[in-house]
């Protein structure tokens, strides 16, 4: 098997297992989170009545069903997802002008030529092989179809997800750290990488702007310390952690967190690419 397959059976089988359970569980904390991220790219897009529209990383389907709405019962979105849990909690939605693929967004055999718009709200930044990605999803958009999309900086940009990663590692196994072409939530913090990815995949010049907005972690440390053992990228560090690695991780995550609290929550700053590009 190719490495880039390796990483894509990788990504499904986290997707279908730890990392779509662990999403559902956690969705209301996530959805507060990035709620307006999401209306940031949902407002680029702009999706109009009678579009077709791609939702690439649909997750349970919640921009499929605000972009449903915008294009309207003349208009169709399709929303595509790896995971299984997830596309399931998407489907219970019943849209009526959406459907849902379960299915890899690098490899699916889209209708060529027969969509408006290509969307994604952090959706794109786990493929194994982004240009192949990114051509396939192109090859799907008319000639004057556009892509938009948001996708998360760089980690020193982003302290929401910095400052635990940083207390707790020292106490914790050593944690896989993604090499810069690897996948990962902060796989597209560099604009020249993604910049570079897009003109190979065909696309036009895109234009990006930066997205600075305070990220809602949760209602005060010890949740957040809860969270973190169970989904996100620390997860992987609990769960081989010994008794005594965890306590100190967590105490050290308390620690770091417990000057952010505040009546409003635990916020700390986060930071986007929000992306816009032509099919040309």
């Amino acid at each position: 098997m190719s490495p880039e397959r390796d990483l894509a059976a990788e990504q499904a089988a986290f997707w279908n297992g730890p990392g779509g359970q662990g999403w559902l569980a956690a969705y209301a904390r996530i959805e507060r989170s990035i709620a307006e991220f999401g209306r940031m790219v949902l407002a680029a897009a702009a999706a109009q009545p009678g579009e077709r529209v791609l939702d690439v990383g649909c997750g349970t389907g919640g921009t499929t069903a605000e972009l449903a709405r915008a294009v309207g019962p003349l208009g169709r979105v399709v929303g595509v997802d790896i995971s299984e849990p997830l596309v399931a909690a998407a489907r219970s939605k019943q849209l009526a002008n959406a459907s849902f693929a379960l299915d890899d967004a690098a490899t699916h055999l889209f209708e060529a030529a027969s969509y408006d718009l290509v969307f994604s709200r952090f959706g794109v930044m786990f493929f194994a092989d982004p240009v192949a990605a990114f051509r396939n999803l192109r090859q799907a958009l008319k000639p004057t179809g556009r892509l938009v999309f948001v996708c998360w900086r760089t980690p020193p940009e982003n302290p929401w997800g910095l400052v635990p990663f940083r207390a707790a590692a020292p106490h914790l196994p050593p944690m896989p750290r993604p090499g810069p072409e690897d996948p990962g939530q902060y796989a597209f913090g560099d604009r020249a990488r993604v910049e570079r990815i897009l003109k190979e995949a065909g696309f036009g010049p895109p234009a990006f702007e930066a997205i600075d907005q305070p990220i809602w972690m949760g209602k005060d440390a010890a949740e957040i310390v809860d969270n973190l053992g169970r989904f996100g990228p620390l997860a992987r560090g609990f769960a081989e952690a010994t008794p005594d690695q965890a306590e100190k991780a967590r105490e050290a995550i308390t620690a770091a967190l417990r000057p952010h609290e505040s009546a409003a929550g635990v916020v700390l700053p986060g930071a986007c690419w929000l992306v816009r590009a032509a099919a040309r």
